[in-house]
């Protein structure tokens, strides 16, 4: 691979996604579903940095990742953490810190 490809194939494996704090009205299959899309929108335009380098790489934890919105919409915060996830993996985490 030269130096300024990207790899062609990114998996990112998720075992559980937990939502505590959260009212009973957001649909966690809601949530899942709008998470997985857009995260696959996100690593497919923008790509993951922290992949770029061609080493098997698993990261185990993503910490500092930015707040997600109050909300009751389940697309809203699936999309928020999925944002959110993408940030972690793109070595952003939380902006500012």
């Amino acid at each position: 691979m030269g130096l300024n490809e990207e790899p062609r194939t990114v998996r990112v494996d998720i075992g559980e996604l937990a939502l505590t704090g959260f009212g009973a009205g957001i649909d966690p299959d809601q949530v899942g579903v709008a998470f997985q899309t857009e995260l696959t929108r996100l690593v497919r335009e923008r790509g993951v940095p922290l992949a770029a380098t061609g080493a098997d790489r698993a990261l185990d934890v993503l910490s500092d990742l930015p707040p997600l919105p109050a909300t009751t919409s389940p697309a809203r915060l699936g999309e928020a953490l999925a944002r959110a996830v993408h940030a972690g993996l793109s070595g952003r985490g939380r902006e500012g810190t």
